[in-house]
């Protein structure tokens, strides 16, 4: 069972940034894709980004090209997401996944799951 705890959420105007952080305690991390998804309120949870277990070919929603950054952390764990020109349609309840495997996907089908961060995207 691998536990994965995001943080970094917040409130913040439109055009600002955050990052967001996932980490876990589980020495098996490197052998894990990790992916953020979203979930706005009364939508689906979409995929974001993900990035493959060596660091290498992000993957990024075409929604969120060129304003956001992927980047992971292996010694410590640790996996980011730089957000950058928020757009109050960012807002959402963000959760990072791992799915045991190199090259990492946006379908969902993830083994792991964290409990979530929200971001809120408001003047």
């Amino acid at each position: 069972q691998m536990q994965l705890e995001e943080s970094g959420g917040g409130l913040v105007q439109p055009g600002g940034s955050l990052r967001l952080s996932c980490a876990t305690p589980s020495t098996s991390f490197g052998k894990f894709a990790i992916g953020w998804f979203r979930q706005a309120p009364g939508k689906e949870r979409e995929g974001v980004s993900c990035i493959s277990a060596t660091g290498g070919t992000p993957t990024y929603a075409d929604s969120v090209k060129g304003r956001f950054t992927i980047s992971r952390d292996n010694a410590k764990n640790t996996v980011y997401l730089q957000m950058n020109s928020l757009e109050p349609e960012d807002t959402g309840v963000y959760y990072c996944a791992a799915e045991l495997a190199w090259l990492c996907n946006l379908n969902g089908n993830m083994d792991y799951w964290g409990k979530g961060t929200l971001v809120t995207v408001s003047s």
